[in-house]
């Protein structure tokens, strides 16, 4: 939108729009509203001109002013103030024109110019308090370039200002003003604090929540950490547990072991306590057998014969405990026992049929053990001497490994009546012995 003075609008009636000129504002509906023309309010106007423009509209809409400056109006406003002051002097002269340019700088930037020489004229303005200023000059070329200077507008200083042209050499001025309304200066909205302030809490609400969510998290983490750090130490005391229950079930079994051991060689020692001489009887023998000094005894064939070859002691026991050793050395195979004393008189008489009944012994073939009993002896190493044990009271007789002083196997006696020790040695040419027994205080029963 241009405003000017009629002699401006006269020069623009010939530059711009040699027909005729216009003052208009295109709407939303591009449709050009025509207010008057400059020519008509040339001839009409002189002096100070008014011009008012009211604008009333249901609906907003855009209003573009001069070159490129637009403004959002409200349904009811007074848009523009235009007071165009002209001094008059001897000689022609021509207003300057006002061009509202954009907003800078908080402001709006005014352009004047004029059709006179920057070397003829000079450009001042003024502003509602009175005061001068050059404002910024446009051309700073060589002299023959036109007047032109710009100034800036801004809320607050009156909302008017005014453009003057001085002829140097005519002594004369012209002048134009402009007065803008406060709505067309950019202004903040009464919202935007509010907005800001809005905005800022938003933001530090978010900063809060993202800390307690941080927090939350680290605090989340590290009761996982203590957690897997608890069962990680839950895992270790209860491996460590299991070690030491291992270790204490080792150590009781060891123990155990070492109490069974004890057991069996206090046993052991209980039985030698009980320890009696035993000699070899020459009258009850079988004739295959050879006797040297009553307790030492061999096979004088060797090979395998039926019955087995067997000698009987002299002594015969009917009641308490009774132990006596027998060395039996490396021997292949030998049998040691007891037999009832119908046995013995039978081997006594001579007779040569075999005995079946009353006969109770430990056997040792092909490097195995073996009772009458047939129970199973298998895994027992191999001993040098036998310790035999015949326990009427108990009714048991026991067989040890006198090295060992470990019990081998025993045999449950279902006979009553008197029993006498007896020796087989086997077909080897290899003694078998009786070996005597001395103990200095017997033991106590268990």
């Amino acid at each position: 939108m241009l405003f000017h003075s009629p002699a401006v609008g006269k020069q623009l009636q010939h530059q711009l729009y040699p027909s005729h000129h216009h003052i208009w504002f295109p709407t939303a509906g591009r449709k050009r509203l025509q207010l008057s023309r400059c020519n008509d309010l040339a001839h009409s106007l002189t002096g100070v001109e008014l011009l008012l423009v009211y604008l009333k509209k249901r609906q907003r809409s855009r209003i573009y002013i001069g070159m490129g400056f637009s403004v959002q109006v409200t349904p009811v406003i007074f848009i523009l103030l235009l007071i165009s002051t002209q001094h008059p002097a001897t000689g022609g002269g021509h207003d300057p024109l006002i061009v509202l340019d954009d907003y800078e700088d908080n402001g709006i930037r005014l352009r004047c110019s004029s059709e006179r020489l920057i070397s003829e004229v000079q450009v001042l303005w003024t502003d509602s308090k009175g005061e001068n200023f050059t404002g910024t000059p446009l051309n700073t070329g060589p002299g023959s370039a036109h007047a032109s200077s710009s100034f800036i507008l801004k809320p607050g200083s009156g909302n008017s200002v005014s453009c003057k042209i001085i002829d140097k050499l005519l002594k004369k001025s012209t002048e134009s003003s402009v007065v803008i309304g406060d709505v067309f200066f950019p202004a903040t909205s009464p919202w935007l604090a509010a907005f800001v302030v809005i905005l800022l809490l938003s933001i530090l609400l978010v900063i809060a929540a993202t800390y307690k969510l941080r927090k939350n998290n680290k605090t989340t983490v590290r009761v996982e950490n203590a957690q897997r750090e608890i069962e990680k130490e839950m895992i270790q005391l209860k491996d460590q547990l299991a070690k030491e229950q291992n270790k204490s079930q080792k150590e009781i079994q060891d123990a155990e072991n070492k109490i069974e051991i004890a057991r069996k060689e206090l046993e052991f020692r209980r039985a030698r306590s009980k320890a009696v001489n035993i000699t070899l009887d020459e009258n009850c023998k079988d004739p295959k057998l050879i006797i040297e000094e009553k307790n030492r005894v061999k096979s004088s064939i060797q090979k395998e014969v039926t019955p087995k070859l067997i000698v009987v002691a002299t002594e015969g026991f009917s009641d308490e405990i009774h132990y006596w050793e027998v060395e039996v050395g490396d021997k292949s195979e030998w049998e040691l026992g007891v037999v009832s004393e119908e046995i013995r008189n039978t081997l006594k008489g001579s007779k040569s049929k075999p005995f079946l009944e009353g006969c109770f012994s430990l056997q040792f073939s092909e490097g195995k053990y073996s009772l009458t009993t047939g129970e199973d002896m298998r895994n027992l190493k191999q001993c040098t001497v036998v310790g035999v044990s015949l326990d009427q009271e108990e009714e048991v007789l026991s067989f040890y490994n006198v090295e060992e002083k470990c019990l081998l196997g025993s045999i449950s006696l279902d006979f009553s009546g008197k029993l006498y020790p007896f020796f087989s040695p086997g077909p080897d040419d290899k003694w078998l012995g009786i070996r005597p027994v001395s103990i200095a205080n017997p033991l106590p029963s268990l």
